[in-house]
């Protein structure tokens, strides 16, 4: 992620019903940002184009009231500040197909649904190359099968006002609280830390300040998911050296991610 503010979105998409929610996600998160939006498909080499199945950003927008029912799309970027570009990848193996663009083209954010377990494990099935898994290290935010979301996808209101962001000792959690407070810029979010044990790590803030950190006991998945039962959004810091691919392997973040009722997070760091 950017230094100082999100570039770039990216939405993979299969065309499922499921994905419509964080389609909507995508697309508020990229207007928040004002920054472009590549909609992914990976389909088999050898198999025909798929574009006209994809998310369709004219109808959500004048869903929300922001376009005209006759608008172009011309019409989209003055309107938003939202460029968008539908991305037909062609690769044998999902993964390899996404990870080699995400890392190609600097993506600062990716918004995706996952179909709870089974869904998590499709997505990191196959090998991704030595460089990508090096390089690729992409923040990704997962609405899984219990999530309500926090952008209503009605309306586009964006309702984002309290994010839990689980600490240890490792990954570095002054990284990862810096790295989500860029991301929640202009959202009016709050940070609240937690640490499931007696010992918290210190955490600070971009200034170097100290940020308050509460403390839990048991077992890492429940007690996450239960103090999460008022969050907008769940913060997982990952080992960020594995990048995308790691974001979806850890079995503490896929637990979450099955069972959280708002959004996850994985958040790259190192």
């Amino acid at each position: 992620m950017s230094d100082t503010t999100i570039r770039a979105i990216a939405h993979p998409t299969d065309f499922s019903p499921q994905g419509q929610l964080a389609f909507a996600h995508a697309l508020r998160l990229a207007m928040l940002h004002r920054c472009p939006l590549d909609l992914l498909h990976v389909r088999d080499p050898d198999g025909p184009s798929e574009l006209g199945k994809f998310p369709k950003v004219r109808a959500l927008l004048q869903r929300w009231g922001l376009l005209p029912a006759d608008a172009s799309p011309a019409d989209v970027l003055p309107a938003t500040g939202v460029s968008v570009r539908k991305v037909d990848i062609r690769d044998d193996n999902a993964v390899d197909g996404l990870a080699d663009y995400l890392w190609e083209y600097e993506i600062d954010l990716v918004v995706m649904a996952t179909h709870g377990r089974t869904g998590v494990k499709r997505w990191i099935g196959g090998s991704v190359s030595d460089q990508v898994m090096r390089e690729a290290q992409v923040p990704a935010l997962l609405l899984g099968p219990q999530a309500r979301g926090f952008v209503a996808p009605d309306s586009g209101e964006l309702t984002l006002r309290h994010a839990l962001l689980p600490v240890a000792d490792r990954p570095e959690p002054g990284q990862a609280h810096q790295a989500l407070a860029r991301l929640l810029a202009g959202t009016g979010a709050a940070i609240d830390c937690l640490h499931v044990g007696t010992h918290p790590p210190r955490v600070t803030d971009a200034a170097q300040a100290s940020v308050a950190v509460r403390c839990v006991a048991g077992d890492p998945v429940a007690a996450i998911l239960a103090e999460a039962a008022d969050a907008d959004l769940i913060a997982m810091p990952t080992a960020g050296r594995q990048g995308f691919k790691d974001a979806l392997r850890g079995s503490t973040t896929e637990r979450v991610i099955a069972q959280a009722s708002c959004p996850v997070l994985a958040l790259p760091v190192g």
